[in-house]
C-alpha cells in the first residue's frame, strides 16, 4: 500500500523508534531489500516477501487484507511471530456491493438495461418487486456479513446465519468503523449449525458466502450444496472463489439450477477470456473490487488498525484482528 505523511505521522507517533518504507508488493515472489527488512520488528504488508528469511527480528505482522492464505506456509508460529489482518477494514464497501447486486437481481435490472437497448417498453411485475421480506442467508458471520445483516435489517429483509458452532457472538477484539456492524451479534433472525445446513440453503432468497478461505472450507459448496437451494435462489460471492468447487458453479449455472450468480472473486487473474462464467447470461461478474484496497479510505482504516495495534504491541496489550496459530498454519 502506498503511505501518505500523515500515514507515516500518526505511525511515528505512537513512539516506534524507526519506520521505514518499502516497495508496495502487489505480486506474490517478489523481494525487498534486505536492508529495509533485517532488524525490522514489525512489519506491515499485504504480501510478505519472497525474501522472508532477511526479516531476522520480526515479532509482529499486520497484513492489510482480511484474507490471510498468503501466509500459509512460512514458518511463523515455529519463529513465535504474531500475525493480524485487516479484519473490518473492507467490510463496508462489501456490504454495499452486496446490497447493490440483491437490488440488481431482485429487481431484474439486467433485464430492464437490455429492454433500454432496445427501446421496449415493459412495466411487468417482476420489474416492481420489493426485497422487503426476502431471506438473506449468510454462510460464515464475520465483518462482511454483520455490516451486510446492519443493512439488510434496515431494509426489511429476514437474516440467517449458518456458522461453525450454530451461535453467533459478540465479537470482540476485531476492528469496526464505529456505527457499522453486528458487533454484539443480535441482529439473525435464525442461527444454523452445519447439520441444519440443507435446512438453511432450501430458506434462502440470496446466499452471501462470507468466510475465509482455510483447507477446511475449500470447495464447501459444491454441486449437493447448489443443487440444495431453491430455483429461484442468487449466490453471491465477495469472498473466495475456492469456497465453490469451480466444475459444480459452472454446472448450476450453465443449466440454471438456480436464478443466477453475482461474483468478485476469481480461480484466476485476470479471469481468462475463454472462462465460461464471462458468456453466461445469469452471472454478473466483477473484478474482485467489493472490497478493493483502491476503496478511498482503504489507507486510512488500514493505518488506523495499524496504529491502533502498535500502541497496543509497544504495551504489551492482545492486538485487534490477531490470528490464532491454527489460523495462521492454515486450520
Amino acid at each position: 500500500m502506498e503511505t501518505t505523511l500523515a500515514q507515516l505521522d500518526r505511525v511515528r507517533a505512537t513512539g516506534v523508534a524507526e519506520v521505514r518504507v518499502g516497495p508496495h508488493l502487489s505480486e506474490s515472489g517478489k523481494s525487498i531489500d534486505k536492508q529495509l527488512l533485517q532488524g525490522a520488528e514489525c512489519l506491515l504488508c499485504e504480501l510478505p516477501p519472497a525474501n522472508f528469511d532477511d526479516l531476522d527480528r520480526v515479532k509482529w505482522i499486520q497484513l492489510s487484507s482480511a484474507g490471510y492464505s498468503q501466509i500459509f506456509g512460512l514458518p511463523l508460529v515455529e519463529r513465535g511471530i504474531r500475525v493480524s489482518n485487516g479484519r473490518g477494514n473492507f467490510d463496508i464497501p462489501i456490504a454495499e456491493w452486496n446490497i447493490m447486486m440483491m437490488l440488481l437481481w431482485h429487481r431484474s435490472l439486467l433485464e430492464m438495461a437490455e429492454h433500454q437497448r432496445q427501446r421496449v417498453w415493459d412495466r411487468s411485475a417482476r420489474f416492481q418487486s420489493e426485497l422487503r421480506g426476502a431471506v438473506v442467508g449468510f454462510y460464515g458471520y464475520g465483518g462482511l456479513a454483520r455490516e451486510t445483516a446492519r443493512l439488510a435489517r434496515q431494509m426489511g429483509l429476514e437474516v440467517w446465519a449458518l456458522t461453525r458452532d450454530g451461535r453467533v457472538k459478540p465479537r470482540d477484539g476485531i476492528y469496526c468503523v464505529p456505527g457499522t456492524g453486528d458487533p454484539r451479534g443480535t441482529l439473525c433472525h435464525r442461527v444454523f449449525c452445519p447439520d441444519d445446513k440443507a435446512e438453511f440453503l432450501a430458506g434462502v432468497d440470496f446466499l452471501v458466502l462470507a468466510m475465509p478461505i482455510t483447507p477446511a472450507t475449500t470447495s464447501i459448496l459444491g454441486e449437493t450444496e447448489l443443487r440444495g437451494l431453491k430455483p429461484s435462489a442468487v449466490l453471491l460471492n465477495p469472498a473466495r472463489a475456492g469456497l465453490v468447487e469451480e466444475q459444480a458453479l459452472i454446472r448450476c449455472m450453465r443449466e440454471g439450477w438456480i436464478r443466477g450468480a453475482s461474483i468478485d472473486v476469481h480461480y484466476s487473474y485476470p479471469l481468462p477470456p475463454e472462462h465460461p462464467l464471462w458468456s453466461l447470461p445469469n452471472v454478473v461478474l466483477t473484478p474482485h473490487i467489493s472490497g478493493s484496497n483502491l476503496s478511498p479510505h482503504f489507507q486510512e482504516r488500514i493505518c488506523e488498525i495499524f496504529s491502533q495495534n502498535l500502541e497496543r504491541y509497544c504495551r504489551g496489550k492482545p492486538l485487534l484482528n490477531e490470528l490464532t496459530p491454527a489460523q495462521i498454519q492454515g486450520k
